[in-house]
Parts: C-alpha cells; structure tokens; sequence
C-alpha cells in the first residue's frame, strides 16, 4: 500500500507541471504550485469506511492524500482531528439551529498553524532542507520553529515587532533565529526574501512551498467525517493569507473526486477585518485578485494581511460555492469573543471570534438561513493573545468576608 499517491505539482495558473521529489517554490509565472494526487488509483485501493476506522487520530490519518512519500519522514506532534463542537448556546442567540465550532485551540503549539507546520516541515525534511526562512504573524512562525526543532531543520522568523508576546516566545524557546521588524508581514516578506537569496535558505512563507496547504486541508476533511462524510451548508473562516479556506476548498474538490461526498458544497465564507479587508473589496467588485491594503490594523494580528499572494485562489473558492466576503469590526469581534467564553465555555482566539461575528450578521441579512447547517472555525486558543482583554476582578480587602 502507498503511503502517500501524490502525483504531481500543478500550477493552476499556466498549468506547468514540476515533480514532488526536488525542492520548488513558486511557478516562473509567479503563482503558488499545488500537489495533486493519483486519485482515480487512491479510489481503488482506500474507502472512506477504513479512513473512518482507523485508529490515528492525528491528520496523518489521511496520510495517502498528504505529499510525503516515506512514513520515516513524518514530523508529528498529533495534530488534528480536532473536536466539532455544537455551540448551542452562541446559535439560541443567533437564531441558527445548527451553529457548530471547529476548534483548533487544541491543537499542537494552540493554533491550526501546526497543521502546516507538521506536513511542511514533514516534506522539506524529505527534500533534504537543511535552513528554511519565513515571515510570520505570529502562530506561524512559533508553530514552524518548533516543528522544525524536530525535524533538525534551522529556522530563521522574521515577524512585526507587534505580534503577539507568546508567539515571539515560542520561536526563541525553540532554538529558532528570530529577527523582529517595525513593520507588517508583508514587510517581514521582503526581509525574508533577501535571507533566502543571500542564503540559499527554504522559502517556507505562505504559498511560496506547496506543502503547508496540504496540513491545513485536513480541516475540510475532518469536517466532513466528523459530520458522517456530510456536508454543512455553510463554513466561515478567518482569512489572512487564505491558505486555510484554500485548502478546504481543495480538500472538498479531492473528497468529491474520490465520491466519498456528494451534493452540493458549502458556501465558504472569507472572514477579515474591517481595518484590513483586501479580500472583502476585491468580492465586492468581482475581481480576480486583490489590491494592497493600505495602513492595515486589527487585533485578530493573524488576518492583519494587507495582499495575500494566494488572494485569486481565495476569491475563486467564493465564486466556486457562491460563497461570500464579509468584514467585521474589531468591537464585534471582542463582543464574539467574550461570547464564546461566557456562553460555551471556551476562550476562543480573535480571529476566530471573528467568524462568529460574521455568522451572526449574515444570520441578520438573512443569507445563513435558520435552519442551516453552519461551522465557523476557531483557528486558535484565546491565551495567546493575553493583553487583549484586562481582567477586571474585585478587590478583596483584609478581614473581609464573601458573602454568597
């Protein structure tokens, strides 16, 4: 049995067609490459029921539709198959029935970054990467140095001074080069890309390697399983670089190629801030791609993404489901937040929050319907962004007692 069927990579631009065993970046028309599989072959040999039964509960479950060929080459934490919760409390207020929340606060490292971050790491061990660099948010970058710690592959971050205390920790504490700029990501890209040019380093910012998508696919996978290989009517999500709902959207393709789904797919929703919304305006004018956002802010710092290389692969995905761009703004995405930890129970990180925000005002305009099935995703834990909310507690003086 294979281990992986990855055929070939694919760029959906010109359509040039590069091999999964030597190291490529991006095509040399300049679009993301992206891995496509054997799958007429996979449908013959792999049912959706042994995928169902198996015993692994980490992505690699899916390990025949993943890019690395040899099983020795896995770098794993046990990432993935993270719980879909029924926010029913959330849903009550929203009028929807059927409101769920994929939560990847769970996972390894506290963010869906470390979904990338294992199959990435993972196929640049197989490929023989020695040094890799990359521009990062935040998660990323902390999820990338430790899964690189493992892997013995040497890291160099470049991140805004701003990001968040806890992610610029996780890099330091795992041995990783970190270098902080007074800046955005995208002027992190930049300092990345003289390091890998000075350096012959690993290109591992978002889209320039194939293999990150891949991790991050898995989501759309599980959601499908865990929903007994049905489909929601509706998936929102938080959208920075777009790597995330691009997977999804190409898990969904493969899983409907393979017919272990049927019917139509959800409508996927491209969630962004109102201070950083490229995508937004980019829908709203039914345009191919989108244009650089000037003077981006928010505090969900993990959408501050002012153009996403992957942008035209983001809106295509919208047109596709005849989905919808939404931009929220920053006091609905902390009322979101203090929503799901009051009502639910869980301590949710703003970019999640923000598809909550989202979900609840096309509830309002009536494009999510009552009765729908609905997931938002939640890509990390809430305790990563510790300065976000002050902690208003009550003073308890001396010789005072509580009185209940």
């Amino acid at each position: 049995m294979n281990y992986s069927f990855a055929s070939h990579l694919d760029c959906p631009k010109c359509h040039s067609v590069f091999s999964v065993d030597s190291i490529h970046q991006l095509c040399h028309c300049g679009s993301p490459l992206l891995v496509k599989y054997h799958l007429q072959e996979l449908k013959n040999r792999v049912t959706k029921d042994e995928i169902s039964n198996r015993k692994d509960f980490s992505l690699w479950r899916y390990h025949e539709l993943l890019p690395v060929l040899d099983e020795n080459h896995v770098v794993t934490l046990g990432e993935g198959f993270t719980p879909l919760i029924k926010t029913e409390n959330i849903g009550h207020c929203y009028s929807i029935k059927n409101l769920f929340m994929k939560d990847e606060g769970i996972i390894p490292t506290g963010s869906f970054k470390a979904r990338g971050a294992s199959v990435g790491v993972s196929k640049a061990k197989e490929l023989g990467v020695r040094s890799l660099a990359m521009p990062t948010n935040g998660n990323a970058g902390g999820a990338w140095a430790l899964y690189s710690s493992r892997a013995g592959i040497e890291a160099y971050v470049v991140m805004p001074k701003d990001a968040p205390y806890v992610t610029r920790v996780e890099v330091s504490i795992a041995g990783a080069h970190l270098y902080l700029i007074d800046g955005l990501i995208s002027d992190a890209g930049k300092t990345v890309a003289r390091l890998v040019c000075e350096n012959e380093f690993y290109d591992a910012s978002t889209l320039k390697e194939p293999y990150r998508i891949e991790g991050k696919k898995t989501m759309g996978y599980e959601i499908a399983e865990q929903l007994k290989w049905n489909l929601p009517d509706v998936i929102l999500y938080p959208t920075g670089g777009g790597v995330g709902i691009i997977g999804i959207y190409k898990a969904l393709l493969e899983l409907k190629e393979l017919g272990w789904i049927t019917g139509k797919l959800p409508r996927l929703v491209a969630v962004q801030s109102e201070g950083c919304a490229p995508i937004v305006k980019a829908w709203q004018e039914r345009k191919k791609e989108s244009e650089f956002w000037e003077k981006s802010s928010t505090k969900a710092f993990g959408i501050n993404v002012p153009k996403a290389i992957g942008d035209f692969l983001v809106l295509e995905a919208l047109y596709k489901t005849n989905g919808y761009a939404i931009s929220v703004s920053e006091e609905s995405i902390q009322k979101s937040q203090r929503q799901a930890a009051e009502l639910e129970g869980n301590f949710i990180c703003p970019e999640g929050a923000a598809t909550f925000a989202a979900a609840y005002e096309l509830r309002k305009r009536n494009w999510i319907k009552e009765d729908e099935t609905v997931v938002c995703l939640n890509t990390g834990q809430g305790i990563k962004y510790p300065d976000l909310f002050s902690a208003e507690l009550p003073l308890l003086r001396k010789g005072e007692n509580i009185v209940i």
